[in-house]
């Protein structure tokens, strides 16, 4: 009986909760246009560019700059954090490092900046 009312539970949570959001802060205002950094030289062979993002911190936004950074294993790449509006606000998805599929990338994959 307790292990059906904990399987509803978690099935209900799992329904109306925001696709990715998970637990996390939202914040009523849209976070400002990414900004454009210029990179500094690659520190040596086997580094990746991990984007700058705007962090949520007490209700505002701070810029964390980009920086070079090794995969952690042969084949990953960084998947960059973005934003997305819900209802309660904007949520941030945080980046990561992702492994290569062999060409099963789908558009949501990959931002290109367009996304907040």
């Amino acid at each position: 009986m307790k292990t059906k009312w904990i399987a509803s539970l978690i099935l209900a949570s799992a329904l109306t909760a925001p696709a990715f959001a998970g637990v996390g802060v939202y914040i009523g205002v849209a976070p400002p246009p990414i900004r454009y950094e210029v990179r500094p030289p690659l520190p040596g062979p086997g580094y990746a560019w991990v984007d700058g993002y705007w962090n949520p911190v007490g209700g505002r936004y701070v810029w964390v700059p980009g920086v070079w950074r090794r995969p952690p294993y042969a084949g990953a790449y960084w998947n960059h954090p973005h934003y997305d509006h819900y209802q309660q606000g904007w949520a941030l998805h945080e980046g990561h490092w992702d492994h290569e599929d062999h060409g099963d990338h789908h558009d949501w994959d990959h931002h290109d900046g367009d996304h907040r």
